[in-house]
């Protein structure tokens, strides 16, 4: 609680070190120290809620069980939302008595070792939440391989998370995964067609689109395809994208000059495979990794920029026709993070939601992450759940111990 407080009382400091360490408008960072707050206190509050149950048995005697730390958890967490990643996976493994070995991304490491220096100043005894910086390859592999880690915790690309399991797999560690996406925003033509072209653009230009949550396969009935392909190219060449620290700035830069050569990359293999650039497409000249938002038209499902990840600002738009056509195109994928529905049909919006193959929907919202609920994915988008009094099984081990009373 007082580590809450402490970051309550800093929000201003984290907030500016997140965003010139990441490059994401002030605003935005803003939000995720207070979501980093917001998680120590909501764990804080479960540490004398959870426990173990007495449980009715054929034997005659007493079945118990116990809710016991993990212990050593070696957490990974990825560059693009660093402070409030770290918070989320390390608060329900503190608050669940464990011990934590923390690796934030070596392009980000800044609110990871302030937010340490906050620990320490809050009470925490030493060696409880360790930061250990420096390369996946160094660093990370020491974490994944140590014998004393019992437990692995990353978020980051799909590509690595396999990495991750099979390290994790030589000791039998506990292993849960928030991996890639390539969410799918799913729009029909009875919706709020003003509000769904508004949480388009904010939903797949967030964070400069590095967001595995980023609904970048935007899936709109062919009715409306047109309409809503206009608009969303006018709204996109309207985002004020600038300087981070500018409380007017809607998208800031890439997080490095590398990121945008591979995002660049997707951009030029949309144009080589017939897919239209209806907006944007160009890295901006001069200082910082700019990029604008971009929108492709005229693509089908087995282009790159269909299936692959891009984690940039680059959304494909596709037309469907039926419900059923509309569910087939969004499970077309490895992923299955989050995603969204519009419709003002409940009984509609309900049965696309059943068929989604995805961890996270929202109807007629473009949000994904709520700290009260769980969080994670299906197919190649991760194992486990993080979030919510979920996430706390992870971070425990059930013991059953019987008393026999013949």
């Amino acid at each position: 609680m007082r580590l809450s407080q402490l970051i309550r009382d800093n929000a201003d400091e984290l907030a500016k070190l997140e965003s010139r360490n990441v490059g994401k408008p002030i605003r935005d960072s803003r939000d995720e120290v207070a979501l980093a707050a917001n998680c120590f206190e909501y764990y804080a509050g479960a540490t004398n809620k959870i426990g173990g149950q007495t449980i009715p048995g054929a034997a005659p005697g007493v079945l118990m069980t116990f809710r016991e730390p993990v212990g050593v958890c070696g957490i990974i967490v990825p560059w693009n939302f660093p402070i409030a990643i770290t918070a989320w996976k390390s608060s329900p493994a503190l608050a669940m008595g464990n011990t934590v070995v923390l690796k934030p991304a070596e392009q980000t490491p800044m609110t990871a070792l302030r937010l340490a220096e906050l620990a320490l100043e809050a009470g925490m005894p030493e060696g409880v939440f360790t930061v250990l910086t420096g390369p996946g390859s160094v660093a990370g592999e020491a974490i994944l391989t140590h014998p004393l880690v019992r437990k692995l915790a990353f978020t980051g690309s799909t590509e690595i998370g396999r990495r991750v399991m099979e390290l994790g797999a030589r000791d039998i560690k506990r292993v849960s995964l928030e991996l890639g996406g390539k969410s799918a925003n799913l729009i029909f033509d009875d919706c709020d067609f003003d509000r769904a072209v508004a949480s388009a653009v904010s939903s797949s230009l967030g964070n400069a689109g590095q967001d595995c949550c980023a609904r970048s396969r935007i899936l709109v009935q062919r009715s409306i395809h047109d309409r809503f392909v206009q608009a969303l190219t006018d709204a996109f060449e309207k985002v004020i994208v600038g300087d981070p620290l500018a409380d007017a700035t809607e998208m800031g830069p890439l997080v490095t000059r590398s990121h945008r050569e591979r995002v660049m990359s997707y951009i030029d293999a949309g144009r080589a495979e017939g897919a239209t650039l209806a907006a944007g497409g160009k890295a901006r000249e001069g200082a910082g990794t700019y990029l604008d938002p971009t929108v492709f038209v005229d693509v089908k499902p087995e282009m790159k920029i269909a299936r692959e990840e891009i984690f940039g600002p680059v959304v494909a738009v596709m037309p469907f026709d039926s419900e059923e056509d509309g569910v087939r195109m969004a499970n077309d994928s490895i992923y299955g993070l989050s995603g969204s529905i519009w419709t003002r049909d409940g009984s509609r919006a309900l049965r696309v939601a059943r068929a989604f193959e995805t961890g996270n929907i929202s109807i007629n919202s473009g949000s994904s992450v709520h700290l009260e609920a769980p969080f994670g994915g299906v197919k190649q988008s991760g194992i486990g759940r993080e979030l919510g009094l979920a996430a706390l099984d992870a971070y425990t081990e059930w013991k059953t111990v019987y008393i026999d009373v013949s």
